[in-house]
């Protein structure tokens, strides 16, 4: 498995379970903004953590592979996972900053935004895997 691949896939499980863990908790209690905020905040350091300490144990595993400098298959497997991503951050912004507003208010909005955040992230995760496992080079 590719060095970036595998980063890919570290981002994309901590992002699963830290970010799953915010939604189904916020959907399924009433929290105040302030607890909202610092559920947040608190699975988000979780998450940078998480990854951190996960890439760089693998850093040390992998060797020269990790410190290898990025090639033009690389490049094209991240440019067209975060081009994918964009339309998705494009559709989701507009639908919660141009029709959310109509039907919807408050913290319901924030949430939908953080949401199309993640899911975008997401995607640009899932791009950079599926690339790699089809063996995709641009």
């Amino acid at each position: 498995m590719a060095w970036r691949e595998k980063t890919a896939w570290i981002t994309l499980l901590a992002m699963i379970a830290t970010y799953g863990a915010y939604f189904s908790l916020i959907s399924q209690a009433h929290m105040s903004p302030i607890a909202m905020l610092e559920l947040f905040g608190g699975l988000t350091v979780a998450l940078t953590i998480c990854v951190i300490v996960a890439t760089a144990v693998m850093a040390v595993l992998a060797g020269r592979d990790a410190r290898g400098q990025p090639d033009e298959r690389d490049r094209a497997v991240a440019r067209r996972g975060a081009s994918i991503a964009y339309y998705v951050l494009l559709v989701g912004v507009i639908s919660v900053g141009v029709i959310m507003p109509f039907e919807e208010q408050g913290w319901g909005i924030t949430n939908a935004a953080l949401l199309v955040l993640v899911a975008a992230e997401a995607v640009r995760q899932i791009v950079v895997v599926a690339s790699y496992r089809r063996s995709w080079h641009g």
